[in-house]
């Protein structure tokens, strides 16, 4: 009989499974042949009886060519072409890092593709081609990574001729941190302060080893001191090991799973610099900071102020302040004469106070207060005023009644001089009158 012949196009995915339709009518699979006459997957592929369909398991761009199937007096060719997608580092990333795709296609044919690729949120991904793109092999170049990447992207490849739209789905994990890169926390001096990273291992399904340690040092030229370091296994498990440190912190005990945290009891001035967690895989890094500023007040005078006196109040933070923050002092319930604001950039400000009253610092970024600091100026009392003014008075009095004392002392023994004086001359001329009457 006459031969029917039946010409299809199909395309499979390298590393997926390829279901080759023999026909719809057939009854009876006669013959099958495979391209270059090789059975090359004969270890990968089985026919099922009943739809007549070959199943072609874990495909290999070396599949593809002309599939034949006779069957009555048809004979089927089905040109199957094979797409490969392969990412970059396994699909495992760091923030930072930029993806390259590589898209392979089989040689039979080489038509003209246009390649677009879709986020996890199914927004288009911004790719370049490579230079080293050549007409069987794309290579593309996505975006920089951020944490928050992770999830299946899409890879659509069409072409006009032949017509061929075709989706290959491929996942994306980025390790890192659901902080931001840097974070700035404010405290007040011996208040307690917690510090915390949340690691987005298991959020993502992350099913490697890692590493990770936290650092503190107090400014950006200092040397850098451990306060801890931990590991997470590829089970999810999460190990720390607390380092010696400068200061005392404490690890809570009950924190949520997949959590790097610190407290700091009673924080102090010098407590405050930079906190540095760091995410290490395969000699590969990812870093969050917090920077912690802490404020304090003092005064130039300790205790009361004592009544015409005046005293100076510092409000003083220990580091440098962005343009958009600064530090004010205002008397409470004081009036607008009674409000001192820290200059761009300055780390203290100072006001001075004649009177009694409860001052308060405020450090504000972008119009929001975030800590405050409170200081109470107290007078001394009057009757202490009065105690003053009578010790005074007192102490001139008893001084001047000292001075008269010693002037009248002194007469006194100036005048006893004298009169012994007197007498032993007195004395004297008795003994030389007695003296000539016996001659006589």
């Amino acid at each position: 009989g006459q031969l029917h012949l039946q010409s299809e196009l199909q395309i499979g995915v390298a590393g997926q499974t390829a279901i080759l339709n023999c026909g719809e009518t057939s009854s009876l699979l006669t013959k099958l042949v495979f391209s270059k006459g090789k059975a090359t997957m004969t270890n990968r592929s089985e026919i099922d009886r009943k739809s007549k369909h070959l199943k072609v398991l874990d495909l290999r761009l070396s599949d593809a060519g002309t599939y034949t199937c006779e069957y009555d007096s048809y004979i089927v060719s089905i040109s199957l072409h094979v797409f490969q997608l392969t990412i970059s580092l396994d699909g495992r990333f760091l923030p930072n890092e930029v993806p390259e795709l590589t898209l392979m296609q089989s040689s039979s044919s080489l038509p003209d593709l246009a390649i677009t690729v879709f986020d996890s949120n199914k927004n288009t991904v911004r790719s370049t081609l490579s230079e080293n793109t050549t007409p069987q092999k794309y290579i593309l170049k996505l975006k920089q990574l951020e944490a928050t990447d992770s999830g299946t992207w899409m890879c659509h490849i069409h072409s006009d001729s032949p017509l061929i739209n075709q989706n290959i789905s491929f996942d994306v994990k980025v390790l890192g941190f659901q902080n931001p890169n840097l974070e700035r926390k404010y405290a007040t001096v011996d208040s307690t302060v917690i510090l915390s990273w949340l690691l987005n291992f298991q959020k993502i399904k992350w099913k490697e080893d890692f590493t990770g340690q936290l650092n503190w040092k107090q400014q950006e030229s200092a040397t850098a001191h451990e306060l801890l370091d931990f590991s997470v296994t590829a089970r999810g498990e999460q190990h720390e090991t607390k380092k010696s440190s400068h200061f005392r912190f404490e690890t809570p005990e009950s924190k949520p799973e997949g959590t790097i945290k610190v407290e700091l009891p009673k924080v102090h001035f010098n407590h405050s610099g930079q906190y540095k967690c760091e995410l290490a895989y395969k000699g590969r890094y990812v870093q969050s900071m917090i920077e912690l500023v802490v404020m304090k007040v003092s005064a130039s005078h300790v205790g009361p102020l004592p009544r015409g006196a005046e005293m100076t109040l510092t409000c003083q933070v220990s580091g440098p302040l962005s343009s958009n923050t600064h530090l004010l002092w205002e008397r409470v319930n004081g009036t607008q004469m009674d409000i001192k604001k820290s200059k761009q950039h300055e780390v203290k400000v100072e006001v001075n106070v004649s009177a009694a009253g409860l001052w308060t610092c405020h450090l504000i970024e972008d119009n929001d207060r975030k800590i405050s600091l409170h200081y109470a100026v107290e007078e001394t009392p009057v009757w202490n005023t009065y105690v003053e003014i009578g010790a005074s008075i007192g102490g001139s009095v008893l001084a001047l009644g000292l001075v008269c004392l010693c002037i009248i002392s002194s007469i006194r023994r100036q005048r006893r001089q004298q009169r012994r004086k007197r007498m032993a001359q007195a004395r004297q001329y008795l003994l030389e009158n007695k003296t000539c009457q016996c001659q006589r």
